[in-house]
């Protein structure tokens, strides 16, 4: 999950992950110019955050958790 420090989002949705003990990497944008231009790069140049990139390469920009835990299931599947 890229992320900021300062993201209300993104701690919201590191929280519900945490708490449903979904695992995750938080990697934070603003320490990682690597990590921004991907972010951009999967937001028409934006850096919004929270971005989840999912083991099959694909990315989700402030998802709803009900909506990141159905994209791991498929996955899983």
């Amino acid at each position: 999950m890229f992320s900021t420090v300062w993201c209300g989002y993104c701690q919201r949705l590191k929280s519900q992950m945490m708490r449903e003990g979904v695992e995750f990497t938080e990697i934070d944008i603003e320490h990682s110019p690597d990590a921004a231009h991907f972010v951009e790069n999967a937001n028409a140049g934006n850096q919004t955050v929270p971005t989840v990139v999912f083991p099959d390469g694909s990315t989700m920009t402030n998802p709803p958790y009900k909506e990141l835990v159905a994209k791991l299931e498929a996955l899983a599947n």
